[in-house]
């Protein structure tokens, strides 16, 4: 006997559809059509072809950006993962003290990117800011606007503050999943703390540190309130990520079509690194699975 199959129901997905179309691919195909274009204003545009992808190709200021951008994002990476999976293993499990922990640890995740921009802009100054006057009375020179090093530890100092307690409340849900019949069991057999942690803890907590992994990867590549907030890009280059590069086209040149060029080329880059993250990731955890 054939069974009716009701088709209506895609009516129900009908306006998150036309809401992914406007909120998404128009504003792309935008973008498509002005990185093939170019404009002198007065909306007349002439054909470009692929000139603007071919000079970004070939433009050492797009490339500069982009080391800049893979070694602030691997720099977070390696700080922030193994910081956050220890501030987990270190917080309490039940409680008073566990829920006050978990609130502590919420409230940096609250704070809008331009807030923690400004708040280190203003904790980081010589003149009125306490880590910046502490350590210029130490004898330390710290100034992140004029010193390469101090802007880039100024920078990764601020993201690791504001987002190391992400990947720690996510390690932290991993932790409280486990049963307590696989630690009675290592209690048992007298196993280390250490190796608790290597055959129990980590396995188990594998798959919420892809997504920690995945999640600070995307959100570190896209990098841009705060160190333009703190430095503009300086001192010089210094701190000129790609998204500060590309705003800097866009808006302070007004070099539409370039921008919309590196626009899409920094998406495909980021949806690339993305993708080999999440097979990686995805491969090495069937094959702990086996």
């Amino acid at each position: 006997m054939n069974k009716t199959v009701n088709q209506k129901a895609w009516f129900l997905i009908l306006p998150v559809l036309v809401l992914v179309a406007f909120s998404a691919v128009i504003p792309l195909m935008t973008v498509v059509n002005y990185s093939v274009q170019d404009t002198f204003g007065n909306n007349q545009f002439f054909w470009a072809g692929l000139d603007w992808f071919r000079d970004l190709m070939s433009s050492e200021r797009m490339w500069d950006a982009l080391g800049r951008q893979i070694a602030f994002s691997a720099i977070i990476l390696v700080i922030q993962i193994p910081l956050g999976v220890f501030v987990a293993l270190n917080m309490p499990k039940k409680g008073f003290w566990a829920s006050f922990c978990l609130i502590l640890m919420s409230l940096p995740l609250l704070i809008p990117w331009n807030v923690v921009g400004t708040i280190w802009q203003i904790f980081g100054r010589v003149d009125i800011g306490l880590l910046g006057y502490t350590l210029d009375s130490f004898g330390i020179d710290y100034n992140y606007t004029q010193n390469f090093y101090a802007a880039w530890i100024t920078v990764i100092v601020m993201d690791v503050w504001h987002w190391t307690s992400l990947v720690a409340l996510l390690a932290y849900a991993g932790l409280q999943s486990i049963p307590d019949a696989y630690y009675q069991a290592a209690k048992i057999d007298q196993a280390s703390r250490w190796k608790v942690f290597r055959f129990i803890e980590l396995p188990k907590i594998m798959g919420v540190l892809m997504i920690a992994i995945l999640l600070r990867f995307m959100d570190s590549f896209m990098i841009y309130t705060e160190p333009f907030v703190v430095t503009g890009g300086g001192p010089g280059n210094s701190t000129t990520f790609l998204s500060i590069d590309l705003v800097k086209m866009a808006l302070g040149q007004f070099d539409l079509g370039p921008a919309a060029a590196f626009s899409i080329m920094y998406y495909l880059v980021i949806l690339l690194i993305s993708y080999v993250f999440y097979t990686v990731m995805t491969n090495l955890d069937k094959r702990d699975g086996h």
